[in-house]
């Protein structure tokens, strides 16, 4: 009977050091690998871009809701200079993966941006910003770890050719369409609040 029981307390020694060796290693391990796929909290000056970046896209689509097109133009500049200010250094202390996808996603948005100055007809240009935004809202927002004011996604679900939807971001839950906007050849102003909140994000 003596000797049964320094078995089961040998066996119970052994499975002690096993688990210390092994398998809290192995969850520690799994802890590093968490923390090594968070993104870190972000410096006042970083942020400081983010929400100019934020602004110059609001007054862009606020030159859509006008439609300006030589406002939309300047605005449109505007953006892409608020854009290459962006410390990206600052996220090479995140993963490597967050790193490039935000200069991927970054540069997708610069490359719309800027083929809306190419364009004279705004509904090509009001094609590119749909396309922006769709680069900017989730994929920026998210890959950065947005950490400004509450941001809404609006949808028109008729902004081209009155069938296809389009999507733009708002500071504010109030619809105003920045692509039937105020002066539509064929609706005038009559669908400027045209539109539904489909989504939002706030500080993560």
């Amino acid at each position: 009977m003596i000797k049964r029981i320094l078995i089961y307390l040998g066996c119970a020694v052994i499975l002690f050091f096993v688990y210390q060796l092994f398998l809290k290693k192995k969850k520690s391990d799994t802890a590093k690998q968490v923390e090594l796929i968070t993104p870190k909290k972000h410096s006042q000056a970083f942020n400081d871009n983010i929400n100019k970046v934020v602004d110059a896209y609001l007054d862009l689509k606020n030159a859509f809701v006008e439609a300006d097109t030589t406002e939309i133009k300047l605005k449109t500049n505007n953006f892409i200079n608020t854009l290459n200010k962006i410390d990206t250094a600052e996220l090479r202390k995140d993963t490597s993966s967050i790193f490039e996808t935000v200069i991927m996603t970054i540069n997708d948005i610069r490359s719309n941006a800027e083929s809306i100055n190419n364009q004279h007809d705004i509904t090509e240009m009001r094609k590119d910003f749909s396309s922006l935004t769709d680069m900017m809202f989730p994929s920026f927002f998210y890959a950065i770890k947005y950490e400004g004011q509450t941001m809404y996604l609006q949808n028109c679900p008729m902004a081209f050719d009155d069938s296809i939807p389009a999507n733009w971001i708002s500071n504010s839950s109030e619809i105003m369409n920045p692509y039937l906007g105020k002066k539509h050849p064929k609706y005038l102003s009559g669908m400027l609040n045209c539109g539904e909140i489909k989504d939002s994000i706030t500080a993560q």
